[in-house]
This record gives C-alpha cells, structure tokens and sequence, in this order.
C-alpha cells in the first residue's frame, strides 16, 4: 500500500504531509501538529523508540512506573558482568595456570564490591538515560506512573500521588520488560527467597547457595558466587542449556563440578521451608540445605496490569504480546517491542525493534530481521551461538554437515594454557555455507561476530576457511574449525593458510 494512503487512512493522522528521509517517512499532522507517541517503559526498546521517533519529528511521551533504564542498566547486563568480572579476578588469584606466579586465596569484600558495582551502574544510568532525556526535554517528555489502555488510542496512568492522567495519542509502543518468574513450589512464596535483582546487590556472601534453574542468569550467578566463595549446588530442571546443542552443556557441568559447584540436572524443586535463617528444599530424592535460594528460572512478560484486551492486544499464552517483524500488535497503531514480547530476550534486540517500531509509528517501513542473531553468556568459558544447531536444521529438513575442534587446537588456548571448550560449525551440506556455530571458550563472546558475519554474507566454510586470520588470536579458532572440513589442522604448522 502507498505510505501515503496508509497514514491517511489511519487513526489520528489528519492531512499528513510526508517526506522521506534515509529509508523512513517523516510525519507531521496538519496545521503544524506534531505526530503524538506514547511509549509505556523507559529501557532498552523504549529509549531507542523515543530517540528515533522525536528524531523523525514525533512529539513522545514516555511513562515509567519505576526506575528510569529497565532491565539491562539497572538489574540485569550492566551489574551482573560487573559481578562475574571481580568473581573472574578471584578466581585467577587462587587458580590461575601459571606456577611461577604465587596463587592464593582471594579476600573477598562483597559490600565494597557491590558499591563499586551499584555506582557504575548510577554513572551509566544518568549518562545513557537521565542527562538524554534532559537534554532532550522540548521532544520527549517523562511521565511517572503506571499506565494501562482505555482504548487503542487511551492510556489512563495513575501517578505517584495517587492522581490519573490521561494521554492520548497517534501511536502507542509497549516496552515494559519482563520480570522473574517464579515457579509453583510448595512453601516457596512467603520466604526471602533471591531472584536475580536481589542476588546482585546482596552485601553478604551465602555460605551454601541453591540456585534453581539451568539457563543463562542461573548458570552466570551460580558461577559466580562460587568464584566469590560460596558453595553452590545448582539444580537444573533438565540439562544446562537444554534449548542448545546438548555438547555445550554437559561440558558446561563438567567444567563447573571441576571448580568444586554440585550440579544436579533433570531435578524438580518439590517443596521449600525456611526458618532459623536456612532452606530446606525437597527435591523428591534429597533435602538441600542452604542460607541463601535464588530462583533463576526464567522471565515473564511485565503486561499483565495492562489491561491489554481493551485495546484488541494479543498475548501468546506465557502473556507476551504478539508482534510481527514490523513491531506491530493485533491493535492497530498499537506497537511492541523488547522483552515483553515474543522476541529473544536480549537488549541489543530490544533496541533494534525499538528502532524500528519508530520508524514505522512515524511512517517507515522497517523490519526486525533476527535470521543472523549472535547471543552470549558470561560464564567461564563463555557461550556463545549463532544460527542453527545441527538439531535446529534438521528439524527444518537442512542436510548438515559439521565440525568441532577442541580449543587446544587453538594456539591461543595453548598460549594462555586454557583450552578447556569447543568451537563447532554447523554447514548445509550441499552449499558448503555456513548456517550455525556454537562456541564454549574463554572469550567466546568475542569470537561469535565473527562467524555472524560469515553466515551474513552467505560464504562457506571453505572461503572461510581460506580467509587470513591474525595469529595469535582465539577468533583464529573459527578459521581453523572451518578448515577441519577439508584438512586435519593437526598436521598443519603453527599458522599455516
């Protein structure tokens, strides 16, 4: 359809005058009215909606029930690497691989830690939100309050002193986030149980900590807490990383047993107790006993106070709005994006469909393409995938083809005398091009984009292997990795092309 017949065709646009502007169409209303965006949150996909959107001329406002910057600045990227960064030192204190430099045993002072740790997140939180939306007061305008629909085109938000107001507008972007779910444990609710928010900043390490759960956030903290001194049993409902290939999480465990955590896979908490300052957990074969519980399995979709139904938004049955690669819902004029939708939950995506539901609420058309999306997690080693499994393409009726190379084939892993992981590339059979890698190393995280950009430009595991890598690098790992198609790197010289 014509963008232009489009917009006038819809709600709230009266006489729209367009004009086009790298890729976008820029609007206004007539007789000089600017565009009205609200937009429900203020982290990741919100921000970089408000940005776009009063870039392209949109009066927004934003509405924000609590603290200004969401998950990622406050309680979830940001202090949680900066955690796993000082539990990394520690650990390299005690058990770094090289002899001749004395190891001992770190002192560990968590609240110092956490100070250091809450005021960088305070710094980035003024630098990347607060002092933006200052300087960017005549465009976008804060709201404090909590919203929900009165209509497509409605928001009534209770602000702090108990007052409504209300706001209307053009287009509305959804950008609440998600919170941790808590599963349905017998005794769970009513005890001073951790999610991860209060895991981060709590100022006293556990002597023994039970982590529930088996995915990214339980792996990272598990993790961590253990390099800080805590003993920690992790108790996993299925395998680690039971979504990726099954390889990388039965190393995973036996990489985390070596450093002395007890993990426990295909394990169901079936009831939980505290009292006199320790929890009892019934799993059906044991009772755990801990000072400290975190339950990390999961997150759900902050949209239930919403009251989403009025405004015709659908929810998928876990309660995250459904919305097409445009950002857009069920509602007309009513867009979402970040994790309070069906998209991955990662910021760097929560972003990019922020960016795009901008462009589109002010009469672009811009897609959110996730067919290349590269996604890490911090433990040690790291992990790190992008593209397909070799599960994943079958599944899909691809003929696959793949290769692991152990990391001590990697003569940085040899350098550094750590080559504990993998680096596995998944092939299409008949092309030869590269549609998956999955990758346990030390700096895995570092090394993914790489095999993202090869899979970007559609080359083949033969090309890259033939590309010149720099030596000695642990990116050189994926150029090795995919010259095992063809060759046996074990009998090539230190850095033969």
């Amino acid at each position: 359809m014509n963008v232009e017949l489009a917009l006038k065709a819809m709600p709230g646009v009266r006489a729209a005058e367009i004009s086009h502007k790298e890729g976008t169409a820029k609007v206004s209303i007539g007789d000089g009215e600017k565009l009205q965006i609200a937009v429900i949150g203020s982290g990741g996909a919100a921000f970089a909606a408000a940005l776009r959107a009063a870039d392209e001329g949109a009066a927004v406002t934003m509405i924000e029930a609590g603290t200004l910057g969401g998950t990622c600045v406050n309680v979830g990227c940001v202090p949680s690497k900066i955690m796993i960064r000082g539990a990394h030192i520690a650990h390299l204190m005690a058990e770094h691989p090289f002899p001749g430099i004395g190891r001992q045993a770190p002192v560990v002072n968590r609240r110092a830690l956490v100070v250091q740790q809450q005021a960088r997140v305070e710094e980035l939180r003024h630098a990347k939100y607060e002092s933006i939306l200052e300087s960017r007061a005549e465009s976008i305008r804060l709201l404090r309050g909590v919203a929900r629909f009165d209509d497509a085109r409605t928001l009534a938000v209770t602000l702090p002193d108990g007052g409504t107001e209300t706001v209307r507008a053009d287009r509305i972007l959804i950008a609440t986030g998600a919170s941790p779910a808590i599963p349905d444990v017998a005794g769970l609710k009513g005890t001073p149980y951790w999610t991860s928010t209060e895991a981060l900043v709590a100022e006293d390490l556990p002597e023994h900590l039970i982590v529930y759960g088996g995915s990214v956030v339980a792996l990272e903290l598990a993790q961590a807490f253990l390099r800080l001194g805590s003993d920690v049993t992790l108790v996993a409902r299925s395998t680690l990383l039971s979504k990726e290939d099954p390889a990388i999480g039965a190393e995973l465990a036996r990489v985390l047993e070596g450093e002395g955590m007890r993990v426990l896979t295909h394990t169901i908490l079936r009831k939980v107790s505290y009292q006199g300052g320790r929890f009892r957990v019934e799993t059906g074969s044991e009772q755990l006993v801990g000072d400290r519980l975190l339950i990390a399995t999961g997150r759900l979709a902050n949209t239930a106070g919403l009251n989403l139904q009025v405004a015709g938004v659908r929810t998928n049955d876990a309660g995250a709005i459904v919305a097409n690669d445009h950002m857009q819902t069920t509602a007309e004029g009513v867009y979402a994006a970040g994790d309070c939708t069906n998209s991955p939950e990662y910021v760097y995506v929560a972003a990019a469909g922020g960016t795009r539901a901008a462009i589109n609420m002010t009469g672009g058309d811009a897609r959110l393409d996730l067919s290349v999306l590269p996604a890490v997690m911090f433990t040690d080693p790291q992990v790190a995938t992008v593209g397909l499994s070799e599960a994943q393409a079958q599944k899909q009726g691809l003929e696959t083809e793949s290769r692991t190379l152990p990391l001590e084939n990697v003569p940085r892993a040899l350098a550094n005398f750590d080559t504990q992981g993998f680096i596995k590339l998944v092939a299409e059979r008949r092309s030869g091009r590269l549609i998956g890698a999955q990758i346990l190393a030390a700096e895995a995280g570092e090394i993914i984009q790489t095999a993202a950009l090869a899979m970007r430009a559609g080359i083949t595991v033969t090309d890259l292997g033939g590309q010149l890598f720099p030596y000695l690098t642990m990116v050189e790992g994926i150029k090795l990795c995919a010259q095992t198609f063809t060759k046996d790197v074990k009998q090539l010289s230190c850095c033969a092309g």
